[in-house]
């Protein structure tokens, strides 16, 4: 504190002598992402540039490497971080004070989603399992470890009563597994309604089949699960399936929890009409609709400012998200 005040200090002294000063960004923004090698980390990137553009006498923003979803939840809380990366489901979580946020609620609001994530079940096609029930009892990734695929599935499979023997580790370790034999499967997040890369290339030698939740199930997760989204996937050659539902979440940007109106109208307002600088750096955006993917598949609160904009573009913004 006693610093800034000696460089305010310092900066009407020069402005009495006359002394030109340079421009200065009256707000600093830090957005939090993930890992600086993940494609989200160039989506945030390209947000810092939007609205730096966009607001150059206004913001000043930069991306911070973090941990990703929770990390940047827990850096909105202590106001180290101004936006920052989140799953949905995580988010609810985080909201409502519940699962690992139990007791200790983070009242972060949601600005935008920017990418649908559906978890796919995916199993070697020579493994004789044909419905998520075969799994029980069989050797079965859940996911990344540490990741919110592998909290939603261990949720997920819990409810359905489904006990796999689960094979535990990072993405290429359970990749491995899956192609020498020792796991028939794992969740894995799809890119849209597609295969992910890593999946891709693990059905290029060992064809693999996804495997979709029945009326039943979906009704499950419906009811105890309402931080989830119910995606419907059109299959396909790859998948060897028809059409086939999953449930899945949203990655989206939310803000820290003490946020002004104007500055996450300003944020969601630049962005949403700049796509094609997300694009450039996160094509799967490309071609999409994010505000009203943003209404259709969020499951807690938006920010007012955000409300603000979705309002006047001609939204209608649902009850449940104000």
């Amino acid at each position: 504190m006693k610093l800034r005040n000696f460089a305010v200090a310092a900066a009407l002294s020069l402005a009495g002598l006359g002394v030109a000063l340079p421009a200065q960004a009256e707000t600093r923004l830090a957005f939090g992402a993930t890992n600086s090698q993940s494609a989200h980390y160039a989506y945030f990137a390209s947000l810092a540039k939007i609205i730096n553009s966009a607001y150059p006498d206004a913001y000043q923003a930069s991306v911070v490497e973090t941990g990703a979803t929770v990390d940047n939840l827990k850096r909105m809380a202590r106001d180290q971080l101004d936006i920052g990366l989140i799953t949905t489901s995580t988010l609810y979580h985080a909201y409502n004070g519940i699962k690992s946020f139990d007791g200790k609620p983070i009242e972060s609001k949601l600005l935008w989603a920017y990418s649908l994530a559906p978890q796919n079940a995916v199993v070697r096609r020579d493994s004789g399992i044909e419905k998520l029930s075969d799994i029980d009892g069989k050797k079965f990734g859940p996911g990344m470890r540490g990741s919110s695929t592998e909290a939603t599935a261990l949720a997920v499979f819990d409810l359905l009563e489904i006990s796999p023997d689960w094979v535990r580790g990072t993405n290429s370790e359970q990749a491995n597994a899956i192609k020498d034999g020792r796991s028939e499967g794992f969740v894995k997040s799809a890119v849209g309604t597609s295969f992910d890369a890593l999946t891709t290339d693990i059905a290029a030698f060992t064809p693999l089949t996804a495997l979709g939740i029945d009326d039943a199930q979906e009704a499950k997760i419906r009811e105890a699960l309402p931080e989830l989204s119910i995606v419907d996937m059109p299959g396909g050659e790859m998948e060897n399936t028809g059409p086939y539902k999953v449930w899945g979440f949203m990655i989206g940007v939310s803000a820290r929890p003490n946020m002004d109106d104007q500055t996450a109208y300003d944020l969601t307002k630049a962005v949403m009409e700049n796509m094609e600088e997300q694009s450039a750096a996160f094509p799967t955006v490309k071609g999409l609709n994010l505000p009203e993917l943003t209404l259709q598949y969020a499951t807690s609160p938006l920010h007012p400012g955000a409300i603000r904009y979705y309002e006047e573009i001609g939204l209608t913004v649902p009850a449940r998200l104000k």
